[in-house]
Formats: structure tokens, sequence, C-alpha cells
């Protein structure tokens, strides 16, 4: 009689992987189906949907950021000089911008640098997050994959409101209120020793950034003013990437929130240019960053480093008297 000859042909060890995938592999208990279910039912399924959904709104708790802000003056004799101040600023009207802090980049140097400073700034995001402060996260060109979410939604279904001024597209260069910058990219901005196509390499935010909690996600100006107007924020930092392009210039950047009448300034130690050292002024990647940071100080706001989202001043935070708590939610 002829025995199966498939038992002998498989060694021991092959069977034992086999047996332990079998063993992993086993139906979804009714706790796992439970959850996966309720994880569905927290995202609508059509825009329609989507347009109805009530979110919860950010509570403004008690606290204050003591902002050391760096500006520039221009002196008599033509000169720009530093202008350091302190300001305080409540935690619950303050809002973060995270400018195209995407997963990749056609420069791989700059790609890089976003690698190596997206862990720091999602740091300070979660100091800032925890003591109340709004986080308003902005890869711009990838809506889509957020949509549905409860971050996108909160940005979409804001109420409208009309601007003191129009929101513009693009902020470009405004050659009646500021110098030219100072950094040349008229030829090509990449660093890379070889520059490769300016192909699009993103579809995300770059993944070491977290959303969590009442983050929202946007790059429609539109949409962010809304979202500021109903939380009441005044003052808005901008941090993220590239300094002397996005996060001057898009609808949610430094020119057009400044131009909104918000109290903007620069995340200066979270952000860094689209420069290459072969352009004039022929200085390295990083002087180049700073002379644009010394740009912005000087005509739109004012930069200061992200630690001082990290910390409140000891005791603002504390409870409130009923009353005062009451006003302040209102």
């Amino acid at each position: 009689m002829n025995r199966p000859v498939l038992p002998r042909l498989l060694h021991p060890a092959v069977c034992l992987l086999v047996l332990a995938a079998l063993m992993t592999c086993q139906p979804a208990s009714a706790a796992e189906k439970s959850e996966a279910k309720a994880e569905g039912a927290k995202k609508p399924a059509t825009l329609t949907e989507a347009a109805q959904v009530k979110l919860p709104l950010r509570p403004r708790v008690p606290g204050t950021f003591a902002v050391q802000l760096r500006g520039r003056e221009k002196t008599d004799e033509g000169t720009w000089q530093e202008k350091p101040r302190v300001e305080n600023w409540n935690v619950s009207e303050t809002a973060i911008i995270i400018c195209d802090m995407w997963n990749d980049h056609y420069c791989q140097l700059a790609a890089q640098r976003v690698d190596a400073m997206a862990p720091r700034m999602n740091r300070v995001l979660t100091a800032a997050r925890a003591h109340g402060a709004l986080i308003v996260h902005a890869p711009s060109g990838c809506m889509e994959r957020y949509q549905l979410t409860p971050y996108r939604l909160r940005a979409q279904n804001a109420p409208h409101v009309k601007p003191p001024v129009e929101i513009a597209g693009w902020c470009y260069l405004d050659p009646e209120t500021e110098a030219e910058m100072p950094v040349d990219v008229s030829n090509q901005p990449c660093d890379d020793p070889v520059v490769g196509e300016a192909v699009r390499r993103f579809n995300r935010q770059h993944d070491a950034i977290k959303l969590i909690g009442y983050d929202a996600v946007s790059d429609s100006g539109q949409e962010i003013y809304n979202l500021f107007v109903q939380e009441k924020i005044r003052n808005v930092v901008l941090m993220g990437v590239h300094t002397n392009m996005c996060v001057l210039g898009r609808p949610f950047g430094i020119r057009q929130m400044t131009r909104l009448g918000f109290n903007v300034a620069l995340a200066r130690d979270l952000t860094d240019c689209m420069y290459d050292p072969r352009e004039k002024p022929y200085v390295s990647h990083t002087r180049g960053t700073e002379l644009v940071i010394e740009h912005i100080e000087k005509y739109w706001c004012p930069s200061f480093t992200g630690k001082d989202l990290t910390v409140v001043v000891p005791g603002s935070n504390d409870p409130q008297p009923e009353g005062e708590r009451a006003a302040a939610t209102r």
C-alpha cells in the first residue's frame, strides 16, 4: 500500500512554522469585533454625514505662556537692531500652525532636515497641547488623507466667518512693505549636490508629528480663520517649512495671519528655509535660514524659541474662582 509522502517531505522546523502561523490566525473574539465596530462608528461614512457631526469643543483652561519675543527695529542711522520683549499669552487664546511638514520631499537634504526637526517639534506640540493650546496641522495638498477624520472635520465644520480682508490663495512678497528676500532661490532652491527632478514625493504629514485630542487639520486659510474665531484665538505661532516660501506665503502663513489681525510669531528653532549655498549670498544653509528669520523679524513678526510653549507661568494654571472660570469659557 502506498503511503503519503508529504509528511516525510516536510522538515520538522517547517511544520512548526506552519503550526505557529495557524495558531496566530484565530477568528477575532467578540470583544475585538465589538471594538472594531465601535472604531468604525466614530467615522462618518459620507461628506453629508460629516457636515452634521458635532465635535466636542476644546476646553478653555487657565494658563499663561511667557513668550520671549525677538523683533528688529530700524535705527535713525538706518541699521537694524534686535528688540527683545516678553509677552504673556493666555494658552486658551493661542494656536500653533504646523506648515507643510511633509513625510518626504524631492530635495533630499531638505527632507533630512525635516526628519531631524519633526521629533523635536512633536515634543513641543505635546507640551503645548497639554497646557491647552490649539494645534492645527497644515500639510498642504494632503487633505484627502485626512478626509472624514475628526481632525479634518473640526476645521471644516467651524461656522463660516467673513474675514476683515481677503484671504489670498498665496501671499507674495510685497515690495511696498518689505525688502527683497535675503537668499536667492530664482535659479533653484535645493542644496542637494545633484538636484533631482522636482516631483511630488509626499502624501501626508511626517509620521513623527502626532495628531490627537482637539487637534485640527486644514490647508485652507478660510477654514483656519473660521476655527480661530470659534476658538477665540488671538495668538498664532507658525512653525514648519519652508521659512522663505510656504511659512510666509500660504493662505495660513505669516503674511496672511498678520493681515487678518492676529498676534503672530515664528518659532525660529522649528523652521528651515529652502536655499542652496551655491546661490547668493553664498552662505551656509544654516546662515541662510537665519537671514530669512531676520527678514521676518524686520518686516512681519517677532520670533521666539519653542521651549516657551512647553511651560507656563507658575500659578497661572491654578483653578480659578467659579465666576472667573465661567466668564473665561463664554
